[in-house]
């Protein structure tokens, strides 16, 4: 039996172990579970481990991105550049990182990318973050971090998002939580009104497909992505690390 899983906390309404139980039976792929295990403290992966001893792989979600690095006896060259891992491969006991966000977050945010979008506003500064920045910046678009606490000159607080400032960054990325399932009520604190047609907003919440701020954007013209694509490609692409 191949044992994969999740880490983060909290994971009730996670969507990986119903993503990888459903190939599993569609593809019918056999002797293969996958398993949510919620740690109240990263620290508790080293029981995970050692209690599961068949575990050859696992995601990791919020809070853990950067908090697992840690524990990583390995760490591939995205993982060392950006300071952020969200799939592990387990060999011979050993933890092997990598980031699949990165590679999620680009093939899904290219779909509806167009020349204008040169300068970006990411909103957040957590590991998702990480991986945004990591793609964009590839992709040759500036960017500046919006931050409740902004603590370096390229972070700006959600009060500095003057018209002008959302005239001239007409990609827009959030990569917090607020918005997402139980809490679909709750937005950015974004000038909406200032918003237009030239203006993308990419949501990497999924749940509910379309958050608040998404909403906002999509009644001021605005084109607008969530972030289930970017879930599938990412866990596509942790299946292909784990059976390479």
């Amino acid at each position: 039996m191949r044992l994969f899983g999740l880490i983060g906390f909290p994971l009730s309404h996670s969507f990986s172990q119903k993503f990888f139980t459903d190939k599993f039976r569609v593809e019918g792929i056999a002797g293969c579970v996958y398993e949510n295990f919620p740690l109240e403290n990263i620290d508790a992966l080293r029981g995970v481990l050692a209690q599961h001893s068949h575990l050859a792989g696992l995601n990791v979600t919020i809070p853990y991105k950067e908090k697992v690095i840690p524990y990583l006896h390995h760490q591939s060259d995205v993982v060392k550049r950006i300071g952020a891992c969200n799939c592990i491969k387990i060999v011979n006991g050993e933890l092997h990182g990598y980031n699949t966000d990165v590679t999620g977050f680009e093939e899904s945010l290219r779909s509806l990318l167009e020349a204008h979008h040169r300068k970006a506003l990411v909103l957040g500064t957590g590991g998702a973050a990480k991986a945004v920045h990591y793609v964009i910046e590839k992709l040759g678009i500036i960017f500046l971090e919006v931050s409740r606490n902004p603590t370096s000159g390229r972070q700006i607080s959600y009060e500095q998002l003057t018209p002008a400032v959302l005239n001239d960054h007409t990609l827009i990325i959030n990569t917090t939580p607020v918005g997402m399932y139980p809490n679909e009520h709750d937005c950015p604190p974004l000038p909406y009104a200032d918003l237009t047609p030239r203006h993308y907003l990419f949501d990497l919440v999924y749940n509910p497909a379309k958050t608040l701020f998404l909403q906002k954007g999509e009644e001021q013209g605005a084109v607008i992505k969530n972030g289930s694509d970017m879930l599938v490609i990412q866990a596509e692409e942790s299946w292909r690390i784990w059976n390479a």
